[in-house]
């Protein structure tokens, strides 16, 4: 099968932006493909964290991802900082990525922007990111809008390797859904819904209880008038609440324009609210369970067990073809 790989940050709070434009497709892609889904917190560090946060943070990704329906048993679940070949190719990466290169990473200069010092790990942590792709020389990686960029320098560091040392890396694809692949901000359109936003009030939590999604669901920036019409153009705000609509309560965006024809955007976003807190209690029930259960920190081993043994391959057959010594 075609090999998938994809992560998440543990840097707060997953978002109903993760879940639509990620989670959900990673549940769908286990069935058809061999999957590697890891928290990455490796990734984390690139900006200061709290330690006892960061631990509450992995665990919290992690049982989440079990919780939203990927099946231990389909895929392999596992932090990127228990499989240390991350981190020793993505040295190896560095090597062949250029100063230039990294400098035009358009997330390094939107999180650097405006700060007087910037740890060098936020700017070269792209070559790692390549490294987590190619480790298991994965066919297939879900990204964002936002992420294309980070693929386009791993297909670049990929084939340059290839170039240099021989064929051996596959060069990664991109899969990225045609709807939800990017769920934006309840306050800011311009803005994708995030995690990392300050503002509480700007996405809705995979966790938040069922009146916080109400209060913040009432209180989402909707466009000027009150036809309920999906036109993205024209009516930003209102097509997002549509699209978030249409995956929680599975029904088409022509159909929600029908139901709501005249009714204005009262009536539209109460029952919007109720579908996204019916879909959601499910998942929190589970999640509950598994945190209670302390079953993650198993699961986490068994994944990471997997997939080092690719990794660790991949990793050994690299620093052959660059010239180093191995042991015997």
């Amino acid at each position: 099968m075609p090999r998938v790989l994809s992560g998440i940050q543990p840097s707060g709070q997953l978002t109903l932006g993760n879940y639509i434009g990620a989670i959900q497709n990673f549940v769908k892609l286990q069935e058809t493909h061999e999957c590697f889904f890891m928290v990455v917190d490796l990734h984390a560090i690139t900006v200061p964290q709290e330690p006892a946060a960061l631990r509450e943070h992995i665990e919290s990704v992690a049982s989440l991802f079990v919780a939203a329906g990927i099946d231990p048993s389909k895929a392999s679940i596992f932090a990127q900082s228990q499989v240390p070949a991350h981190a020793e190719l993505g040295w190896l990466m560095t090597t062949l990525v250029s100063m230039g290169e990294l400098e035009r990473m358009t997330q390094f200069k939107d999180k650097s922007a405006g700060k007087e010092s910037v740890g060098a790990g936020l700017f070269v942590y792209p070559a790692l990111m390549a490294a987590d792709i190619l480790v298991y020389n994965a066919d297939l990686v879900p990204v964002g809008d936002d992420q294309k960029q980070h693929l386009e320098l791993t297909r670049d560091l990929a084939h340059r390797f290839n170039g240099r040392f021989g064929d051996y890396f596959t060069i990664p694809e991109p899969y990225i859904p045609k709807l939800g692949a990017r769920v934006m901000s309840l306050d800011d359109v311009s803005k994708k819904m995030s995690k990392s936003n300050p503002n509480p009030a700007s996405y809705i939590a995979l966790l938040d209880p069922p009146d916080v999604i109400r209060k913040k669901f009432s209180r989402a920036t909707t466009d000027s008038g009150r036809e309920v019409q999906f036109n993205p153009a024209e009516k930003p705000e209102v097509s997002n609440l549509m699209t978030i609509y249409s995956y929680c309560a599975d029904i088409s965006l022509d159909d929600i324009e029908v139901r709501y024809e005249g009714q204005g955007y009262g009536a539209f976003k109460k029952d919007l609210a109720e579908h996204v807190v019916a879909k959601l209690e499910p998942l929190q029930k589970k999640y509950a369970e598994i945190r209670s259960s302390g079953a993650i920190h198993d699961i986490l081993k068994q994944g990471a067990e997997q997939v080092s043994v690719i990794a660790n391959q991949t990793v050994r057959d690299v620093k052959q073809r660059m010239g180093f010594l191995l042991p015997r």
